[in-house]
């Protein structure tokens, strides 16, 4: 895939007419466990833009609880019904902020004038990022959608396709651990990452390193599980050869991962820290990380996580796409930006099959022979996948909301 540098449509952008929410529970294939708790249904918040030039959909990736972060599905709901919505739906307001004037020279927001005003326009409401992300993320799907562009080509991706890893959960024994393993190392993917918690880290990672030999890739991530006390036992960890250690720390900790850092030879990668391109480069300058872990519904939006990219990039810092356990709407736009020049880490963008049976669009799935471990860049406009809406309406955990001018 050639890299491209996008440009303003000479069609006029979309104008927004709807905004429909659509809950559901889609079910797991197997428990999802992390240090802040298990899942066996990924209830998801899917977002629906309608425009005068068609739709487009975004996908919120809050967990049903404020765990992970302080986000969760039902207060996304909430929000955007109450607050982003109205404003997006509010003709004078989008008019007024079709590319905000920080953004006027930026070539990711020129190109998407409809989507690069949404950040701006509801700049009012605190926070909230996981909601706004989903909302900017379908109207960006619509507005590629009626160029006639997809999202791979908007972002400047360079591959057609992508190297994929495997978040592994804390499973109930270390035997199930290692059988579930060696399945995705059968199936073909190109990295190992396992979550850990205190109490759960040294034998694991070590039994797995085993059985992946000194070669294969593993990485850790602890969700901020850990404090500074913790600091000699993380650092024991250099031993395993991984390639990163991820969020060891409360988000807001800076410190203590830059001690880590100083402390280890492992690279340490924030996650949760990560919120925006200011706050990387801040990480970065601060030696609190040498990795980043770029995850757009964290920052926000695609927007901001290309812009995160470009200023890792700009320092040599390298970066790879986190997983949320998205169906295929999040999935495909995740694949989308792991196609882009400072993604050389293989990322949580697993097949679909890794976390469901079925999805909301067609399935995404990893190659063979030469592309074994990858998963192939959507070409088609927008997001490039279609959603079944019958199986929103199937999944539905409760009414769909439509919201109008």
């Amino acid at each position: 895939m050639t890299p491209t540098t996008p440009t303003p449509t000479r069609a006029p952008a979309p104008r927004i007419e709807a905004i429909e929410l659509h809950r559901i529970e889609v079910p797991l294939v197997r428990p999802f466990e992390t240090s802040f708790g298990r899942e066996t249904v990924r209830e998801a918040l899917l977002v629906r833009v309608r425009t005068d030039a068609g739709d487009g959909w975004g996908e919120c990736v809050a967990g049903r609880d404020p765990f992970y972060s302080a986000e969760y599905v039902g207060g996304a709901a909430s929000v955007i019904e109450r607050y982003l919505a109205p404003a997006l739906l509010d003709a004078r307001a989008v008019g007024a902020t079709r590319v905000s004037p920080a953004r006027a020279d930026d070539p990711r927001a020129v190109g998407v004038p409809l989507a690069a005003s949404v950040a701006p326009v509801l700049a009012f409401v605190a926070g909230h990022r996981m909601a706004k992300g989903a909302v900017e993320a379908a109207v960006l799907d619509a507005e590629l959608r009626a160029q006639g562009r997809s999202m791979g080509e908007a972002f400047g991706a360079v591959r057609d396709w992508v190297d994929c890893g495997v978040s592994v959960g804390i499973a109930p024994t270390l035997e199930e651990l290692l059988d579930e393993v060696a399945g995705y190392v059968e199936e073909g993917y190109r990295r190992i990452k396992l979550k850990i918690k205190p109490g759960w880290d040294v034998v694991p990672v070590g039994a797995v390193r085993e059985l992946l030999g000194r070669d294969g890739l593993l990485q850790v991530d602890a969700n901020t599980a850990y404090t500074a006390d913790d600091i000699p036992l993380l650092a024991s960890l250099d031993a395993f050869g991984l390639l990163l250690i991820e969020q060891p720390f409360a988000e807001e900790d800076l410190a203590t991962h830059a001690l880590l850092a100083s402390a280890c030879e492992t690279p340490v990668c924030l996650d949760e820290s990560i919120l925006d391109a200011a706050t990387a480069v801040d990480a970065i300058e601060r030696g609190a990380t040498s990795v980043v872990n770029i995850k757009p519904g964290r920052m926000g939006g695609y927007l901001e996580a290309l812009r995160v990219h470009d200023a890792c990039r700009i320092l040599d810092v390298p970066v790879w796409c986190g997983g949320m356990l998205e169906t295929g709407i999040g999935r495909a736009a995740n694949v989308a930006l792991a196609a882009l020049p400072g993604f050389v880490l293989p990322g949580d963008t697993s097949a679909s099959s890794r976390y469901y049976a079925d999805d909301v669009t067609e399935p995404f799935v990893l190659g063979t022979g030469e592309h074994r471990g990858q998963l192939r860049v959507p070409e088609a406009p927008g997001t490039g996948v279609t959603v079944r809406e019958d199986l929103v309406r199937e999944w539905a955990s409760a009414p769909p909301i439509t919201l109008t001018r």
